[in-house]
């Protein structure tokens, strides 16, 4: 019996024009595998929507098509179902995507849904909010948000944005309190990592895993401007460890309370409370992944 996949696909995430995708998946989708729909989210949240009713009608995969906040949406409303996420990733940054070494060619993305590399993911909650890859408080907060108010997209629209913002932002104050310490410090980020980076290849966590049970806390500690390239070179780098500036903790489950209420989860902006219950969830997703890290 072949197998039952939706295609959400988000018009406006991301740069590139999606009028050609319906016939890139018909053309190399494996139809002795499945059958398809492609379905077309019309406003904030209709494509979170599709994918759970999907998994209540018990279809097998659902297809993100987008960038990360595509993904968040669909994704989330899959944890704890049997309905397995695949992506394509066309949006700005594809941080998960990247994680988990999905092509960023879109033929090549669905050739790794033909090859169905099934992964249990583990997936993060903070409060009452999942997320999939990253979620943060700070200066990627911020910039999370101006980026959602845009109406420009891609990787120099991002640019632009933290050249702007970087020289006006003041550090957060957070308390992180772990089974074993209680901390106070003031940051810049303050990153939840379950995968490695934000996207467009900048790493905040490179020894994350989406499997390990464990989520990385991520700190970059306030710095002078001077030394913003060197930072920047070890994020892209994949070597933010050797910077003094920073500091990653493994946890299972914290709290942190921030003097602010901004946050982003998987590079959607979110307000939320001031005091943050953090917990891993193991294994909650089952995603199509890469062939090499599946």
């Amino acid at each position: 019996m072949k197998k039952r996949i939706y295609f959400i696909i988000n018009p406006i995430s991301g740069t590139g024009k999606k009028k050609d995708l319906p016939k890139m998946i018909q053309d190399n989708l494996d139809h002795s595998i499945f059958d398809y729909e492609i379905k077309y989210s019309e406003y904030c949240k209709h494509a979170k929507e599709i994918a759970a009713q999907a998994a209540q009608d018990g279809v097998d995969v659902v297809c993100a098509v987008g960038g990360d906040g595509s993904v968040h949406e669909v994704g989330t409303a899959l944890i704890g179902t049997k309905t397995a996420l695949a992506i394509l990733p066309v949006g700005s940054g594809n941080g998960l995507a990247r994680h988990l070494q999905i092509p960023l060619n879109i033929k090549k993305a669905i050739q790794c849904i033909n090859e169905q590399n099934h992964l249990l993911m583990d997936t993060g909650l903070v409060n009452d909010k999942p997320f999939l890859g990253v979620g943060g408080y700070g200066f990627d907060a911020l910039i999370a948000d101006k980026f959602n108010k845009s109406k420009k997209r891609g990787m120099w629209n991002y640019v632009k944005l933290i050249t702007k913002e970087f020289y006006s932002f003041k550090p957060i104050t957070i308390t992180i309190e772990l089974p074993h310490f209680k901390r106070e410090l003031p940051v810049v980020l303050c990153t939840l990592a379950n995968a490695s980076e934000f996207g467009n290849g900048f790493c905040i966590s490179p020894t994350s895993s989406v499997s390990d049970g464990k989520l990385e806390l991520c700190l970059l500690k306030p710095f002078s401007m001077w030394k913003a390239p060197s930072i920047a070179y070890h994020f892209f780098k994949k070597t933010s460890y050797k910077s003094k500036f920073t500091e990653t903790i493994s946890l299972e489950k914290a709290r942190i309370t921030l003097n602010q209420k901004m946050a982003h989860y998987d590079g959607e902006p979110f307000e939320v409370r001031k005091e943050l219950n953090i917990q891993v969830i193991p294994k909650s997703l089952n995603i199509l992944a890469g062939k090499t890290l599946a």
